[in-house]
Protein backbone atom coordinates (compact mmCIF):
# COMPACT_ATOMS: atom_id res chain seq x y z
CA UNK A 1 0.00 0.00 0.00
CA UNK A 2 3.21 2.60 0.70
CA UNK A 3 4.55 2.52 -2.55
CA UNK A 4 1.27 2.28 -4.12
CA UNK A 5 0.53 5.43 -2.25
CA UNK A 6 3.96 6.83 -3.00
CA UNK A 7 3.60 6.36 -7.13
CA UNK A 8 0.14 8.02 -7.09
CA UNK A 9 1.81 10.93 -4.82
CA UNK A 10 4.57 11.41 -7.48
CA UNK A 11 2.18 11.14 -10.28
CA UNK A 12 0.16 13.55 -8.89
CA UNK A 13 2.39 16.18 -7.86
CA UNK A 14 4.11 15.94 -11.17
CA UNK A 15 1.16 16.85 -12.39
CA UNK A 16 0.00 19.95 -10.10
CA UNK A 17 4.12 20.94 -11.00
CA UNK A 18 3.42 20.29 -14.71
CA UNK A 19 0.26 22.42 -15.15
CA UNK A 20 1.54 25.36 -12.96
CA UNK A 21 4.58 25.33 -14.94
CA UNK A 22 2.59 25.18 -18.54
CA UNK A 23 0.52 28.37 -17.29
CA UNK A 24 -3.10 28.38 -16.05
CA UNK A 25 -4.43 28.02 -19.57
CA UNK A 26 -3.37 24.03 -18.98
CA UNK A 27 -6.05 24.07 -16.41
CA UNK A 28 -8.70 24.80 -19.29
CA UNK A 29 -7.16 22.01 -21.49
CA UNK A 30 -7.66 19.29 -18.52
CA UNK A 31 -11.07 17.83 -19.82
CA UNK A 32 -11.50 19.62 -22.95
CA UNK A 33 -12.87 17.08 -25.58
CA UNK A 34 -15.69 17.56 -28.22
CA UNK A 35 -17.25 14.30 -28.78
CA UNK A 36 -18.16 10.88 -26.78
CA UNK A 37 -19.94 7.54 -27.70
CA UNK A 38 -21.06 4.80 -25.51
CA UNK A 39 -18.24 1.77 -26.03
CA UNK A 40 -19.43 -1.69 -24.03
CA UNK A 41 -21.57 0.78 -21.48
CA UNK A 42 -19.17 3.17 -20.57
CA UNK A 43 -18.93 6.38 -21.60
CA UNK A 44 -15.71 7.61 -23.65
CA UNK A 45 -14.99 10.62 -25.02
CA UNK A 46 -11.99 11.71 -27.41
CA UNK A 47 -10.94 15.40 -29.05
CA UNK A 48 -11.53 15.40 -33.02
CA UNK A 49 -9.86 17.82 -35.11
CA UNK A 50 -10.87 17.82 -38.92
CA UNK A 51 -8.56 19.67 -41.00
CA UNK A 52 -10.42 22.69 -43.23
CA UNK A 53 -9.93 20.95 -46.23
CA UNK A 54 -11.67 18.07 -45.57
CA UNK A 55 -13.92 16.76 -48.30
CA UNK A 56 -16.86 14.26 -47.34
CA UNK A 57 -16.03 13.20 -51.31
CA UNK A 58 -12.75 11.97 -50.67
CA UNK A 59 -11.73 9.19 -48.38
CA UNK A 60 -9.75 10.66 -45.58
CA UNK A 61 -7.02 8.85 -43.69
CA UNK A 62 -7.29 9.25 -39.88
CA UNK A 63 -4.46 9.30 -37.09
CA UNK A 64 -5.07 8.05 -33.11
CA UNK A 65 -2.48 10.04 -31.21
CA UNK A 66 -2.93 8.59 -27.76
CA UNK A 67 -2.03 10.38 -24.85
CA UNK A 68 0.16 9.14 -21.46
CA UNK A 69 -0.53 8.29 -18.00
CA UNK A 70 -1.83 11.25 -16.13
CA UNK A 71 -2.22 13.08 -19.30
CA UNK A 72 -5.22 13.51 -21.06
CA UNK A 73 -6.35 14.58 -24.96
CA UNK A 74 -5.96 18.11 -25.30
CA UNK A 75 -2.72 18.00 -23.67
CA UNK A 76 -1.04 15.82 -26.14
CA UNK A 77 -2.46 17.48 -29.12
CA UNK A 78 -0.36 20.38 -27.50
CA UNK A 79 2.73 18.68 -27.43
CA UNK A 80 2.83 16.75 -30.33
CA UNK A 81 1.54 19.09 -33.18
CA UNK A 82 -0.34 17.10 -34.84
CA UNK A 83 -2.91 19.67 -35.87
CA UNK A 84 -0.70 21.61 -37.83
CA UNK A 85 0.22 18.87 -39.94
CA UNK A 86 -3.47 17.35 -40.55
CA UNK A 87 -3.75 21.03 -42.28
CA UNK A 88 -1.03 20.89 -44.22
CA UNK A 89 -1.47 16.96 -45.31
CA UNK A 90 -5.55 16.65 -45.08
CA UNK A 91 -5.99 14.14 -42.56
CA UNK A 92 -8.24 13.49 -39.71
CA UNK A 93 -6.53 13.52 -36.12
CA UNK A 94 -8.45 12.06 -32.91
CA UNK A 95 -7.07 12.22 -29.66
CA UNK A 96 -9.23 9.34 -27.03
CA UNK A 97 -9.40 9.65 -23.39
CA UNK A 98 -8.20 7.05 -20.80
CA UNK A 99 -10.16 6.33 -17.87
CA UNK A 100 -9.70 6.57 -14.24
CA UNK A 101 -7.62 9.28 -12.18
CA UNK A 102 -5.03 9.23 -13.28
CA UNK A 103 -5.74 8.94 -16.53
CA UNK A 104 -4.41 5.57 -18.27
CA UNK A 105 -4.56 2.62 -20.82
CA UNK A 106 -4.92 -0.74 -20.40
CA UNK A 107 -5.77 -3.77 -22.44
CA UNK A 108 -9.44 -3.08 -21.86
CA UNK A 109 -8.88 -0.39 -24.00
CA UNK A 110 -8.84 -2.31 -26.86
CA UNK A 111 -12.71 -2.30 -27.30
CA UNK A 112 -13.03 1.53 -27.06
CA UNK A 113 -10.44 2.22 -29.82
CA UNK A 114 -12.02 -0.10 -31.78
CA UNK A 115 -15.85 1.28 -31.60
CA UNK A 116 -14.01 4.57 -31.78
CA UNK A 117 -13.07 3.92 -34.92
CA UNK A 118 -16.30 2.34 -35.98
CA UNK A 119 -17.98 5.85 -34.42
CA UNK A 120 -15.92 7.74 -37.01
CA UNK A 121 -16.37 5.65 -39.68
CA UNK A 122 -20.33 6.03 -39.43
CA UNK A 123 -19.58 9.99 -39.22
CA UNK A 124 -16.61 10.94 -42.07
CA UNK A 125 -15.15 9.93 -44.52
CA UNK A 126 -12.52 7.31 -43.48
CA UNK A 127 -10.30 5.63 -45.42
CA UNK A 128 -10.29 2.48 -43.75
CA UNK A 129 -7.06 1.15 -45.26
CA UNK A 130 -5.34 4.39 -44.00
CA UNK A 131 -5.97 4.43 -39.87
CA UNK A 132 -2.93 5.10 -38.14
CA UNK A 133 -2.37 4.90 -34.21
CA UNK A 134 0.58 6.51 -31.88
CA UNK A 135 1.47 7.84 -28.57
CA UNK A 136 3.51 9.33 -26.10
CA UNK A 137 4.61 7.15 -22.81
CA UNK A 138 1.80 4.69 -21.94
CA UNK A 139 -0.05 5.57 -24.92
CA UNK A 140 2.86 4.81 -26.77
CA UNK A 141 2.33 1.47 -25.10
CA UNK A 142 -0.75 1.50 -25.94
CA UNK A 143 -0.45 2.09 -29.64
CA UNK A 144 1.89 -0.74 -29.68
CA UNK A 145 -1.22 -3.20 -28.18
CA UNK A 146 -3.23 -2.11 -30.78
CA UNK A 147 -0.74 -3.52 -33.17
CA UNK A 148 -1.25 -6.12 -31.55
CA UNK A 149 -4.79 -6.41 -31.54
CA UNK A 150 -5.94 -4.25 -33.98
CA UNK A 151 -4.24 -5.55 -36.68
CA UNK A 152 -6.71 -5.69 -39.15
CA UNK A 153 -7.88 -1.88 -39.03
CA UNK A 154 -4.56 -0.36 -37.93
CA UNK A 155 -2.09 0.35 -40.61
CA UNK A 156 1.14 1.16 -38.88
CA UNK A 157 2.00 2.55 -35.70
CA UNK A 158 4.41 4.81 -34.07
CA UNK A 159 5.90 5.12 -30.21
CA UNK A 160 7.26 8.06 -28.15
CA UNK A 161 8.87 7.45 -24.80
CA UNK A 162 6.78 4.17 -24.87
CA UNK A 163 6.20 2.16 -21.96
CA UNK A 164 5.91 -1.80 -23.99
CA UNK A 165 4.70 -3.74 -21.18
CA UNK A 166 2.70 -6.12 -22.89
CA UNK A 167 4.85 -9.07 -23.46
CA UNK A 168 6.05 -9.45 -27.06
CA UNK A 169 4.79 -13.45 -26.93
CA UNK A 170 1.39 -12.15 -25.87
CA UNK A 171 1.48 -10.30 -29.61
CA UNK A 172 -0.24 -12.49 -32.55
CA UNK A 173 -0.99 -10.07 -34.80
CA UNK A 174 -3.42 -10.76 -38.18
CA UNK A 175 -0.50 -9.37 -40.26
CA UNK A 176 2.86 -7.97 -39.17
CA UNK A 177 2.40 -4.25 -38.43
CA UNK A 178 4.80 -1.75 -39.32
CA UNK A 179 6.24 0.57 -36.40
CA UNK A 180 8.10 3.45 -35.77
CA UNK A 181 9.90 4.60 -32.30
CA UNK A 182 11.41 7.21 -30.38
CA UNK A 183 13.09 7.06 -27.10
CA UNK A 184 15.67 9.27 -25.44
CA UNK A 185 18.43 8.13 -23.79
CA UNK A 186 17.74 9.99 -20.67
CA UNK A 187 14.42 9.08 -20.20
CA UNK A 188 13.56 8.99 -16.57
CA UNK A 189 10.42 7.73 -16.81
CA UNK A 190 10.70 5.17 -18.82
CA UNK A 191 14.74 3.89 -18.99
CA UNK A 192 16.39 3.69 -22.33
CA UNK A 193 18.29 0.89 -20.60
CA UNK A 194 15.34 -0.97 -18.83
CA UNK A 195 14.28 -1.70 -15.67
CA UNK A 196 12.43 0.29 -13.38
CA UNK A 197 12.13 4.23 -12.61
CA UNK A 198 12.13 6.78 -9.71
CA UNK A 199 8.14 6.88 -10.75
CA UNK A 200 7.32 3.52 -11.70
CA UNK A 201 8.90 0.21 -9.67
CA UNK A 202 7.68 -2.15 -12.72
CA UNK A 203 10.81 -2.90 -14.59
CA UNK A 204 10.41 -2.00 -18.61
CA UNK A 205 12.19 -3.94 -21.29
CA UNK A 206 15.27 -2.46 -22.47
CA UNK A 207 14.33 -0.57 -25.47
CA UNK A 208 16.95 -1.53 -28.47
CA UNK A 209 16.63 -5.03 -27.37
CA UNK A 210 12.83 -4.82 -27.12
CA UNK A 211 12.86 -2.83 -30.70
CA UNK A 212 15.02 -5.77 -32.00
CA UNK A 213 12.43 -8.49 -30.42
CA UNK A 214 9.65 -6.21 -31.96
CA UNK A 215 11.39 -6.81 -35.61
CA UNK A 216 12.08 -10.38 -35.29
CA UNK A 217 7.83 -10.48 -34.88
CA UNK A 218 7.63 -8.77 -38.30
CA UNK A 219 10.31 -11.24 -39.71
CA UNK A 220 12.93 -8.68 -40.70
CA UNK A 221 16.61 -9.12 -41.18
CA UNK A 222 18.32 -9.72 -38.01
CA UNK A 223 20.74 -6.85 -38.90
CA UNK A 224 19.40 -3.17 -39.10
CA UNK A 225 20.31 -0.72 -41.47
CA UNK A 226 21.78 2.78 -39.61
CA UNK A 227 20.01 5.84 -40.56
CA UNK A 228 21.63 9.00 -41.25
CA UNK A 229 22.85 10.83 -37.99
CA UNK A 230 20.86 13.95 -37.15
CA UNK A 231 23.10 15.89 -34.36
CA UNK A 232 22.28 13.91 -31.06
CA UNK A 233 19.86 11.74 -32.90
CA UNK A 234 20.98 7.91 -34.25
CA UNK A 235 18.41 5.91 -35.64
CA UNK A 236 18.49 2.18 -37.28
CA UNK A 237 15.78 0.33 -39.45
CA UNK A 238 15.15 -2.80 -39.54
CA UNK A 239 14.02 -3.97 -43.45
CA UNK A 240 13.67 -6.74 -45.41
CA UNK A 241 10.48 -7.73 -43.39
CA UNK A 242 7.50 -9.61 -44.09
CA UNK A 243 4.99 -7.56 -46.06
CA UNK A 244 7.10 -5.27 -46.02
CA UNK A 245 6.42 -4.06 -41.98
CA UNK A 246 9.74 -2.17 -41.34
CA UNK A 247 10.59 -1.00 -37.73
CA UNK A 248 12.84 2.16 -36.81
CA UNK A 249 13.87 3.27 -33.66
CA UNK A 250 15.41 7.18 -33.27
CA UNK A 251 17.58 7.04 -30.28
CA UNK A 252 17.79 10.56 -28.74
CA UNK A 253 21.04 11.18 -26.68
CA UNK A 254 20.63 12.70 -23.21
CA UNK A 255 16.79 12.89 -24.47
CA UNK A 256 13.77 13.11 -21.99
CA UNK A 257 10.16 11.33 -21.08
CA UNK A 258 9.26 13.81 -24.19
CA UNK A 259 8.07 14.38 -27.52
CA UNK A 260 10.95 15.33 -30.30
CA UNK A 261 10.04 18.71 -32.35
CA UNK A 262 7.17 19.31 -29.97
CA UNK A 263 6.01 21.20 -26.94
CA UNK A 264 9.11 21.36 -24.82
CA UNK A 265 7.83 20.22 -21.07
CA UNK A 266 9.66 21.18 -17.48
CA UNK A 267 12.29 19.84 -17.64
CA UNK A 268 13.03 19.40 -13.80
CA UNK A 269 10.17 16.85 -14.94
CA UNK A 270 10.99 14.63 -18.05
CA UNK A 271 14.19 15.55 -18.79
CA UNK A 272 14.92 17.62 -22.58
CA UNK A 273 12.55 18.07 -25.13
CA UNK A 274 15.12 17.58 -28.45
CA UNK A 275 13.87 20.15 -31.66
CA UNK A 276 16.78 18.59 -34.31
CA UNK A 277 13.75 15.89 -35.67
CA UNK A 278 10.10 15.60 -35.02
CA UNK A 279 8.43 13.12 -34.24
CA UNK A 280 4.82 14.07 -35.39
CA UNK A 281 6.55 14.28 -39.22
CA UNK A 282 8.73 11.60 -39.54
CA UNK A 283 5.82 9.17 -38.53
CA UNK A 284 3.58 10.68 -40.91
CA UNK A 285 6.36 10.08 -43.55
CA UNK A 286 6.49 6.40 -42.27
CA UNK A 287 2.39 6.11 -41.78
CA UNK A 288 2.23 7.65 -45.78
CA UNK A 289 4.07 4.43 -46.96
CA UNK A 290 1.68 1.96 -45.37
CA UNK A 291 -2.21 1.24 -46.23
CA UNK A 292 -4.21 -1.66 -44.91
CA UNK A 293 -4.68 -4.39 -47.38
CA UNK A 294 -7.96 -5.81 -47.79
CA UNK A 295 -7.08 -9.03 -46.93
CA UNK A 296 -4.61 -9.13 -44.46
CA UNK A 297 -3.16 -12.69 -45.21
CA UNK A 298 -2.40 -10.94 -49.01
CA UNK A 299 1.29 -9.58 -48.88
Amino acid sequence: MARKLRKIGLVLGGLVILLSLLGAGAFALVNKTNGELLSRGQRRTYFLYVPESYDPATPTPLVISIHGFAEWPAHQMQVSHWNDLADAEGFIVVYPSGLSFPKRWGIEDVAFIADLITHLEQRYSIDSTRIYANGLSNGGGMSYMLGCRLADRIAAIGGVAGAYLLPLQECQPARPVPMIAFHGTADPVVPYAGGPSHWFERPFPVIPDWISQRAQLNGCESTPLSLPTQGAITGVQYTDCSQGADVILYTIEDGGHTWPGGEALPEILVGSTTQEISATQLMWDFFERYTLPADPESP
